[in-house]
């Protein structure tokens, strides 16, 4: 996967997406990402890319031009115009069935609003999706975009040393992860839960299916009542199916 990110700030998002596991990934060849300055292509000797906002309003826009330019820039040298996701706080709210939506898709380009964010136009002309990490507004779409390229390139091949790695954590399956412990065994007092010091698989495979549907009914009811409920579920959480068909509490 291709990954372009538009930004005023180039060095903040490619210093963060050069450690750690994306760092390698990149060095393996299994992601390329390249932070594009807008600036290189803005207007007059002093590479302009905003203006004041028509109909008044204090704050400045991202002009459509320099955006156009660029994307179009990325396009030719591609030869085919990248998926174009905006990063803006009135977007849909990311979530793991966008992420992996997004995962499948050969090039991303992500374009970081700033000031009071872009002209609409350039959204509308090349049909960009507007995506928000969450109902808060942030100061430029830097953090964002950043966010969005972890969570998209983790589920690349190769990236991950095995798909389980990502395919039992929250979210992927619809459900929050179970809790996870490590050595000692005893901790202050605390002791991990019996059945996973206990070597049986499948205790070990009950007992964390059943802590991701208590935990998830707990902290997200929301995801815990879109999620679809096996009869081995509904065992483990002591419950059986009433005549509509809906789980008993």
């Amino acid at each position: 996967m291709t990954v372009d990110i538009i930004t005023l700030f180039p060095e903040l998002c490619e210093r963060m997406l050069s450690e750690s596991i994306l760092g390698r990934a990149r060095k393996r060849g299994f992601l390329q990402i390249r932070c594009r300055q807008l600036r290189d292509y803005g207007e007059g000797p002093h590479s302009r890319v905003d203006d004041t906002v028509f109909g008044g309003g204090k704050g400045m826009l991202l002009m459509a031009d320099p955006i156009a330019r660029c994307i179009d820039d990325v396009a030719a040298q591609r030869g085919e115009t990248p998926y174009v996701v905006y990063l803006s706080p009135r977007g849909r709210v990311l979530d793991q069935e966008k992420v992996k939506e997004l995962a499948g898709k050969e090039h991303l380009l992500l374009l970081c609003g700033h000031y009071e964010g872009v002209d609409q136009r350039v959204l509308d002309e090349y049909g960009a999706e507007e995506i928000s990490i969450g109902d808060f507004v942030l100061t430029g779409g830097e953090l964002p975009a950043v966010i969005l390229t972890d969570a998209v390139a983790r589920m690349l091949p190769g990236v991950l040393a095995e798909d389980v790695c990502f395919e039992e954590e929250s979210h992927f399956s619809g459900l929050l992860e179970y809790p996870q412990y490590t050595r000692p065994a005893v901790w202050r007092g605390r002791e991990v839960p019996e059945p996973l010091l206990s070597g049986h698989h499948e205790r070990v495979r009950l007992w964390r299916r059943e802590q991701s549907l208590r935990l998830t009914e707990s902290v997200r009811p929301d995801l815990f009542e879109k999620a679809e409920l096996t009869a081995e579920d509904l065992r483990l959480l002591g419950r059986n199916r009433s005549k509509d068909g809906e789980p008993r509490r």
